[in-house]
C-alpha cells in the first residue's frame, strides 16, 4: 500500500531571509497564521501554537533549522500521529522565494485520506496567507474561519 504525503508550494516576491523570519518568529506568524506562539522556532525546542478558531494549543517540536533554507518540525498532524513537516526555501530570480512544504506520511486508508484532505487545505491556506502577509500586509485569516469556533 502506498503511503500518503502532503506537498504544497508557492512563490513569494520576497527574499528568503524575510520569508524565513516570518515562519520562525511567532510575532510575525501571528500576522497571518496563528493567534500566538510561545517562542521563536529553534532546533531542539518545543513551541506551542494557538489558532484563533480553536481553544487547543498545538505543540511543535523543532527538529532542524537551516537559516534561510529549512524549517523542520514534528507535530500531531493527525489524531495520535506525530508527523514531520519540512518547509524548504529556495531563492528564485527577482529576489523571490519558492516555499515548498511536505508533511507525512500516513497510510492510504480512511484516516489517512481525511488527514490528506484537511492538512493539504491547511498548508495551501498557510501559503496563501503567508504570501498575502509578506507582499501586501494583509491577514487573510482574520474572520475567515470564525464559523469553526464552538458556539458558547
Amino acid at each position: 500500500m502506498q503511503s500518503l504525503e502532503i506537498n504544497a508550494a508557492i512563490q513569494v516576491a520576497k527574499p528568503r531571509q524575510e520569508v524565513f523570519q516570518a515562519i520562525i518568529d511567532p510575532k510575525k506568524m501571528s500576522g497571518y497564521f496563528i493567534s500566538n506562539g510561545s517562542a521563536t522556532m529553534e532546533a531542539g525546542k518545543e513551541v506551542t501554537w494557538q489558532f484563533p478558531e480553536f481553544p487547543d494549543r498545538f505543540t511543535v517540536k523543532v527538529l532542524k533549522i537551516v537559516p534561510d533554507e529549512l524549517v523542520s518540525f514534528e507535530w500531531e498532524g493527525a489524531k495520535d500521529h506525530h508527523l514531520t513537516v519540512n518547509i524548504a526555501l529556495t531563492e528564485r530570480p527577482g529576489n523571490a522565494t519558492l516555499i515548498k512544504i511536505s508533511e507525512g506520511k500516513m497510510d492510504n486508508n480512511e484516516a489517512g485520506i481525511k488527514w490528506l484532505k484537511g492538512n493539504t487545505e491547511g498548508w495551501a491556506n498557510f501559503l496563501a496567507c503567508l504570501k498575502a502577509y509578506l507582499e501586501y500586509n494583509i491577514n487573510l485569516r482574520t474572520g475567515g474561519f470564525d464559523y469553526l469556533k464552538k458556539e458558547g
